[in-house]
């Protein structure tokens, strides 16, 4: 079997149909809070299962709570069992994980689930191993809802310590020439009411309309574009009118 000691990198891999891409993380990735259409990477991989004119395979690894910890940990065993990947690397790995590293523990001044230089740390080597394997793509965190916090009372996830860790990934990312999708700052632009539409009630996961919402961003996003769709951005014009029917719902 082959291990990441000894393997090198392709700078990207070949742009055509049948690419084996594996996405790994938190619960963005596995898509919690969207009963409709199972987050954005379901949305995606729904899209390439047209057995007529089929896509990508993409592998859902996402987990409900873990942080870059885990996440390295899980990295390399789990989709070496997966179907077509059984000892073979994937073509492309999708990452988006911190958001759960960063909440306060108790009340709003306590220590975070992860200390800064802990995650820097982690973040790198997780950032590195990764990228032994084939290219890598990080979609960034969301901002949660201040407001609702904290999370099973006993999060507290805000916004300063979410762009802290957010920054800090985006700066490895960018040493290792990784993109990073900066969805935090995206959607920090807009206003208060536009984020919490897109929120679930427990102002901390995306609902439909977020996961929506962020499949657009990553849609219009060049580095995926490049590498999945050969430079030519997908028609975005259904996914476009479901998320104005459902903006025109909620107003």
């Amino acid at each position: 079997m082959q291990t990441i000691e000894g393997l090198t990198r392709s700078p990207r891999p070949k742009v055509a149909q049948g690419l084996k891409v594996v996405a790994f993380g938190d619960s963005l990735i596995y898509g919690y809070g969207d009963p409709d259409g199972g987050g954005w990477v379901e949305r995606l991989r729904r899209q390439w299962m047209q057995p007529s004119n089929p896509g990508h395979a993409i592998y859902n690894l996402g987990v409900r709570g873990d942080g870059v910890r885990q996440v390295a940990h899980r990295l390399e065993q789990e989709y070496r069992l997966r179907g077509e990947l059984r000892n073979h690397l994937p073509d492309l790995i999708l990452l988006s994980v911190g958001v759960n590293d960063s909440p306060r523990l108790g009340r709003l001044d306590g220590r975070n689930y992860t200390d800064e230089s802990a995650f820097y740390d982690e973040m790198a080597a997780l950032l590195d191993k990764a990228s032994q394997l084939c290219p890598v793509l990080f979609v960034g965190m969301v901002p949660v809802d201040e407001s609702k916090m904290p999370f099973m009372d006993c999060l507290y996830y805000n916004h300063a310590d979410q762009a802290h860790y957010k920054e800090a990934t985006r700066h490895l990312c960018l040493e290792r020439k990784i993109p990073y999708l900066d969805v935090f700052d995206a959607w920090m632009q807009e206003s208060s009411e536009w984020r919490r539409s897109r929120l679930t009630e427990d102002g901390l996961h995306p609902n439909s309309l977020g996961y929506q919402t962020l499949l657009k961003s990553i849609y219009e996003w060049q580095s995926f574009v490049d590498l999945l769709f050969a430079g030519q951005a997908p028609n975005q014009s259904g996914l476009t009118e479901e998320i104005d029917q459902l903006e025109r719902c909620l107003a």
